[in-house]
């Protein structure tokens, strides 16, 4: 019973908080279409600091209601004015309140590459648009192959988003993996990795071509749920997950890939997935690592 009124709590604010910051949020989105440069950027300024707002109320709400113990590792030394991009491995609904946690009002609030089907989560949905979220479409390997233009208009997609974030400072969210992290999906793409599915470099690499001379790190974050079990979002809400490992490692960009022609030169579409593949193998045994060290404690 306890969890239950936890989880109801808990949910109740999120959604009555969703529904305080709607109105300013659509109408900040709805303003910033008109075609004058300067006021799209007072209207985005806008639009941060409400979502900012919403995500610090969230985070009461977490710590008010919730006994989850955030074990966050190397989140230091970060701007709020700068720019960056996150990498993530993706398990679960929880990872993005995690990064809400660790990174809200410390570096510039998320924009993330979303499947398109979230436009449609009541509210929320809405506001990714206002916010100008790129939404990415799946393709499964067959169409792809059918119709290769379709990869091409995904890619056009993340461009044009990130056009939009140029000259000012961002936070640019990535899940490599396109997809949350199941057994069952590893064996289907035959991962080579223990805890992660096969990073995708289209999108990165065009974050890195259009956004690379103004990033100033790239935020290596690793999330390890140290029971074993990865949780839901109901678990989370009702007060069901003890602890959660945030670990986060900065890394520089290297200089040979900030900016260059990701559709024409394949030279540095192989120099990104070289060193996308590097990161993904350390990010594979960090868990390994971060698991090992948990179950002994």
């Amino acid at each position: 019973m306890r969890h239950l009124l936890t989880g109801i709590a808990c949910l109740l604010l999120l959604f009555l908080n969703t529904l305080l910051v709607f109105v300013p949020v659509m109408l900040l989105g709805l303003l910033k279409r008109l075609p004058w440069r300067p006021w799209q950027h007072l209207c985005s300024r806008g639009l941060t600091g409400v979502a900012e707002c919403w995500g610090t109320v969230n985070n009461w709400a977490f710590a008010r209601l919730c006994p989850t113990r955030w074990d966050v590792r190397g989140a230091e030394h970060l701007k709020r004015n700068g720019s960056y991009l996150i990498i993530c491995n993706h398990q679960s609904w929880v990872d993005i309140p995690a990064l809400m946690q660790v990174f809200n009002r410390k570096i510039p609030y998320f924009r993330f590459f979303l499947k398109q089907e979230l436009i449609w989560i009541p509210l929320l949905g809405l506001a990714f648009w206002a916010l100008d979220y790129p939404f990415m479409k799946r393709h499964s390997s067959a169409d792809l192959k059918k119709n290769p233009r379709l990869r091409t208009r995904d890619l056009e997609i993340a461009r044009q988003a990130c056009e939009k974030f140029r000259g000012q400072p961002v936070t640019v969210v990535n899940y490599l993996e396109g997809t949350r992290f199941t057994p069952a999906k590893k064996a289907d793409q035959q991962s080579p990795y223990q805890h992660l599915l096969k990073p995708k470099t289209g999108g990165i690499a065009f974050v890195f071509g259009i956004l690379g001379q103004q990033l100033d790190a790239v935020l290596d974050v690793t999330l390890v749920y140290p029971d074993g079990r990865v949780p839901g979002f109901w678990a989370l809400l009702s007060g069901q997950v003890p602890r959660i490992i945030i670990d986060v490692q900065t890394r520089p960009l290297p200089p040979e890939l900030r900016q260059d022609d990701f559709e024409r030169n394949p030279g540095f579409r192989r120099a990104v997935q070289k060193w996308i593949g590097q990161i993904w193998q350390e990010k594979d045994e960090r868990i390994d690592q971060l698991q090992h060290e948990a179950a002994s404690r």
